[in-house]
């Protein structure tokens, strides 16, 4: 038989044993609490939310400088130049003297012109002495009719034989006077193509130079017809807003790619298109205070041709493009959450894709931290605000819209060149 004491000892092991085995358990609960992942956070994506925006429509099309006005200097006598009286690639202005010419054969001339006119003017005295005297003798009639007659026609005549020396006198002074050959126009001379001692001719096809005027200078850019009979129908269903009529709308973009620090205005459009192109001709003016234009120069032109006043656009860089090069962006539901969004776009303008289809107003585009997204993913949305100040060469000249009536459809590219 078994004492008390004895069952005591027996039993506390058992007590024990289970104690050991609950505070097992329990630090094993508190390890995999403390193991357990804690929840990332949505990544933090920049957005833009669309909305309507007055965008114009421009493209960047090819041109060719040209002078406002070009002149090639000419000679109006025959003679020998004896001197060159200008600086070459000198501003000259309208009547400056260029070149001389040998002057003694036209003074010559304009002497004996002198002299053949005092002989006819003598003469021409004479007969009218001797038609006076014979009319006063036929009212006495002691002398005939026919005497008369033939005096009178005698002072008709060296009447005409002075008019003809005077032409002639005068013929020999503008001889005289093209020996100094002036500048036809104002502008900028070229280079001299006749040297002292070279014999001209009258009416010769060298000319002694070639004087250009460059401020104002033209642009000629070209555009196809197709392109400029869609913004004539986009013009009368009232998609666009008009740029008033004086507003500088071109910008050029130099070698550099920089923008030409002054703007330009359209004057107008060819009404002839060329039948090897298909292109129009579209001459702008420029101003070119500093010569930095040269005829010739091929440059690009940035031309501003209308206003959508109610276009949606996005930042390039929001754009992504699938397999097939489609475009399509990431947009954020009213969840917080992300999804592909296929689109169509139109051209860039100011470093922004116009949609033309796909997105509405209030939709909002993620613009930075797509890498760290997928689709119907949560994220955390930062409004993305546009820098305000552009680097870019600003125009010297305001553009100025005026307002137009708008119609519902949305169209592709929209302009409002003037078209004639």
């Amino acid at each position: 038989m078994t004492s008390p004491s004895t069952r005591v000892f027996w039993a506390r092991p058992a007590s024990v044993a289970a104690g050991i085995v609950l505070v097992t358990l329990s630090a094993c609960n508190q390890k995999q609490q403390a193991a357990a992942p804690v929840p990332a956070p949505p990544p933090e994506v920049s957005i833009v939310t669309v909305r309507e925006q007055p965008i114009p429509y421009v493209r960047d099309l090819p041109g060719r400088v040209a002078p406002m006005r070009i002149a090639e200097v000419r000679s109006r006598v025959s003679g020998l130049v004896i001197k060159r009286t200008f600086e070459q690639g000198s501003l000259v202005k309208e009547g400056d003297v260029l070149y001389k010419i040998d002057p003694a054969p036209f003074q010559v001339e304009l002497q004996s012109a002198e002299a053949v006119l005092a002989r006819t003017e003598a003469a021409q005295v004479l007969a009218g002495q001797q038609a006076d005297r014979l009319e006063q003798l036929l009212t006495r009639q002691t002398a005939s009719q026919a005497q008369y007659d033939s005096a009178y026609a005698g002072l008709k005549q060296a009447q005409a034989e002075v008019a003809g020396a005077k032409a002639a006198r005068d013929r020999a002074k503008l001889n005289l006077n093209y020996t100094d050959v002036r500048a036809p126009i104002s502008g900028r001379i070229g280079r001299a193509l006749l040297t002292e001692g070279t014999l001209v001719d009258q009416g010769a096809t060298s000319n002694l130079a070639t004087i250009q005027q460059l401020d104002p200078i033209y642009v000629d850019i070209t555009q196809s017809v197709g392109e400029l009979n869609k913004l004539r129908r986009d013009l009368a269903s009232g998609e666009l807003s008009r740029l008033s009529g004086d507003t500088a709308n071109v910008h050029l973009i130099m070698d550099d790619g920089s923008l030409y620090g002054s703007a330009g205005r359209l004057l107008f459009s060819d009404v002839t298109a060329d039948p090897s192109t298909g292109q129009v001709t579209l001459r702008v003016q420029f101003p070119n205070p500093h010569d930095e234009l040269f005829p010739g120069m091929y440059v690009r032109a940035r031309i501003k041709q209308g206003i959508d006043s109610d276009a949606l656009a996005v930042p390039q860089q929001a754009i992504q493009r699938t397999s097939d090069g489609k475009p399509e962006v990431w947009v954020v539901r009213e969840d917080n959450k992300v999804m592909l969004q296929p689109i169509e776009v139109g051209p860039v303008v100011d470093r922004q894709w116009i949609v033309r289809e796909g997105l509405k107003v209030g939709d909002r585009v993620v613009v930075e931290g797509v890498q760290k997204i997928s689709a119907g993913q949560q994220v955390k949305t930062v409004e993305l605000h546009p820098a305000t100040e552009d680097t870019a060469p600003k125009p010297r000249d305001t553009d100025v819209v005026e307002s137009a009536p708008k119609s519902d459809a949305k169209s592709g590219p929209q302009s409002t060149v003037q078209v004639r």
